[in-house]
């Protein structure tokens, strides 16, 4: 059974973090509150961990998966960016937005998708995921957690826990977020192409919003 761990929002507390920390070194995978919505979380560099999300999600190795990095520089190890690309990236806050871009070799090629090569990099603003970021000091590989089925996010812990409280290692709840999801905005297309309609706002990047949304 999933341990629910309860952590205060703004101000999370250290030795709790750790009690992440580990639990995500070890192999666990995690339920934890970002921007937007609850996401499903593990370390990057364990197969079987991003193996169990893919089941839990239902989606196979052409769903990207996201690098949940602290900063722009983090981003710069796992991505490959132009300089247009980059004053996107830059420009982008608040963690309502998720970018696809050509990974680099630092990146396990399980983890981008088979054809294009291609990751999903997202940078958080919320204290807990930060927090959590620092201690690992690497990024969090994560998925949106919406399971088979429904059609908004999870987002208060105690339904992932009556819903996943068997599936997964641990639960962070640090009160309700929200239930849109990040927009995801494909950068390696030109013009950038918008995946999914989120959170964010593509016009405050100077995206238009054409072509089918996902």
């Amino acid at each position: 059974m999933a341990q629910l761990l309860t952590i205060h929002p703004t101000h999370p507390q250290k030795r709790l973090v750790v009690h992440v920390a580990t639990t995500v070194r070890k192999g666990g995978v995690i339920a934890y509150p970002t921007d937007t919505s609850y996401a499903l979380g593990c370390r990057a560099g364990d197969g079987e961990a991003a193996h169990r999300i893919r089941r839990l999600r239902d989606v196979d190795d052409r769903h990207h998966l996201t690098l949940v990095c602290r900063d722009l520089a983090e981003v710069g190890r796992f991505a490959r960016m132009d300089d247009a690309q980059f004053r996107l990236v830059k420009k982008s806050a608040g963690g309502a937005f998720t970018f696809l871009l050509r990974a680099t070799p630092e990146v396990p090629r399980r983890l981008q998708h088979p054809k294009r090569s291609t990751i999903g990099l997202r940078i958080p603003q919320h204290p807990v995921v930060l927090a959590l970021l620092a201690m690992l000091d690497e990024p969090i590989l994560s998925s949106t957690l919406l399971l088979p089925g429904d059609v908004e996010p999870l987002h208060d812990a105690e339904v992932v826990a009556s819903r996943l409280g068997k599936s997964i290692d641990m639960i962070v709840d640090a009160g309700p977020c929200g239930t849109i999801p990040s927009t995801v905005i494909d950068l390696e297309t030109s013009p950038p192409t918008i995946v999914r309609r989120g959170l964010g706002d593509p016009a405050v990047l100077g995206i238009e919003e054409v072509g089918e949304l996902e």
